[in-house]
């Protein structure tokens, strides 16, 4: 459970800085990829260096003497590195590529109660062309 606790956590704080990074490029440009690219480009960095220096301490606390301490930091130091490798890296931006515009959507009944702003029709972004297949 302590395990479970703490990567639940950090995935969040990783999931929150890099879909962050995506919506600001997105409202810049408008565009779902350029999104995923610069968001990746700019969070990306700072999310395997937090998760490398993470590893390496759980790593170090591998040569503790007692056994709890070991599992604890083995099951850690494993989860930090999947989940920064595998699904920051590689499942979210693939998820986040495959959805297109529907990742922007916010229905309208959610976003008066919560009271955010929608785009008008003027503003909104305009959807992207189909990939051309050659």
């Amino acid at each position: 459970m302590i395990v479970f606790a703490f990567l639940f956590g950090l995935s969040m704080d990783y999931e929150v800085s890099i879909l962050a990074r995506m919506r600001e490029e997105y409202d810049a440009t408008g565009s779902t990829s350029a999104a995923v690219v610069g968001g990746m480009s700019r969070a990306g960095r700072l999310v395997t260096s937090a998760a490398i220096i993470l590893f390496l301490t759980f790593v170090s606390m591998i040569n503790a003497p007692s056994t709890m301490v070991k599992m604890i930091a083995t099951g850690l130091g494993a989860g930090i590195i999947l989940d920064a490798t595998v699904i920051r890296a590689l499942l979210v931006t693939a998820t986040v590529a495959l959805f297109g515009q529907w990742n922007w959507k916010f229905p309208d009944r959610a976003a008066r109660l919560l009271l955010i702003r929608q785009p008008t029709a003027a503003e909104a972004p305009q959807p992207e062309p189909e990939p051309v297949a050659s």
